[in-house]
């Protein structure tokens, strides 16, 4: 069975965010933090992986991505900061 990762980076603790849906988070995550697809991580350095979930709906995921999307910063602050307070980048432990 397929799994599927909506994400959330940022550049910094309280930095620029991006939210993000994947079929394989450590590649995607990868991708970002080596600037390999153009755009606003590469833009703006938004390189830690500060929150994930996994789900194996494809359609799940992606309308859960646009359903944090739309919260206000503060909601998504508060999601990241109930699992991960300190903001610590979680990649070396998904590539374990």
């Amino acid at each position: 069975m397929k799994n599927y990762y909506v994400y959330i980076l940022a550049s910094k603790k309280s930095g620029v965010l991006y939210i993000g849906v994947t079929d394989n988070l450590v590649r995607r995550v990868y991708e970002h933090k080596n600037n390999l697809i153009k755009g606003f991580t590469s833009k703006y350095f938004v390189h830690h992986l500060i929150y994930f979930e996994e789900t194996c709906d494809v359609n799940s995921a992606i309308a859960r991505e646009k359903q944090i999307k739309r919260w206000k910063r503060d909601w998504k602050i508060e999601l990241i900061e109930k699992n991960n307070q300190e903001w610590q980048d979680l990649y070396p432990e998904i590539i374990n």
